[in-house]
This record gives C-alpha cells, structure tokens and sequence, in this order.
C-alpha cells in the first residue's frame, strides 16, 4: 500500500480524470479513494473492519497525516473540515459495498470510479432525485 502522504496515484487520478463525471463528482470520487485507503490502513493497524472503524479513530489519524498537518498548521478548522468529508466517504462506500457485493475492504479503484460514473448518469438522465448522491 503507498503511503497516504500522497492522496492519489498518478495512474487514479487518470483513471478519475477519464471518467464521464462532473467537477463535483471527480472531487467526491477522490476524496472516495483516499477514504478507502485510510479507512483500510486504519482498520489493518487496529484489527477492525472497515465498518467498524470509529469517527474518532479517523479524526486521530487525520491529525497525524503529514500530507495534511500543513494545512491544518496554516487553518485549524481544516482538520474538523476534513475529517467531516473523509467521514461522510463511508456513505457512498457502503453503498458501493452493498451493490457489488464486496467488503469494504476488496473494492477497487475501478469499482469506486465506475460507481461515481454509474450514478452520474443516473443524476443526469433521470434527475437528483433518482441518484443515490444528491451533489
């Protein structure tokens, strides 16, 4: 697993910038992607499933992320900010979960991006309403 001083990979945020997605929807799959990434790292140090890991643990090791203690040194409320949107990440991840049939923990990137992509469509074809995120 690469270390999560860096977000995303080259080669994810190619694959995001590829899809079929709106501004918002490309910021909600990236902050996906790394949610799964910390949420994983956080469950295997701590022996949990992803589901079961705590707002509290997630807020505790956003604090000790270097790629983001930068930020926070320059905009305390970043860190509550952050963690609130790393948080609310779990929301489409579990749905993601629950329609491909997979753990948290076994999706994949191109699951993740072809979820966003999928309900894109359905927002743009059928309307907010119809689409599991209201963006």
């Amino acid at each position: 697993m690469q270390p999560l001083a860096q977000f995303l990979t080259a080669e994810e945020c190619a694959e995001i910038d590829a899809a079929l997605l709106s501004s918002q929807e490309k910021f909600s799959t990236r902050l996906a992607i790394y949610a799964l990434r910390l949420l994983k790292k956080i469950a295997q140090e701590t022996g949990l499933s992803v589901i079961e890991v705590t707002n509290q643990q997630v807020a505790d090791w956003i604090q000790q992320d270097e790629s983001i203690k930068q930020q926070i040194d320059v905009d305390a409320s970043f860190e509550s900010f952050f963690t609130n949107l790393v948080i609310s990440s779990l929301r489409p991840l579990q749905q993601i979960s629950l329609e491909t049939g997979r753990e948290i923990e076994a999706l994949t990137v191109k699951q993740v991006v072809a979820w966003f992509e999928k309900d894109g469509k359905i927002r743009r074809e059928q309307g907010i309403d119809a689409a599991f995120l209201k963006l």
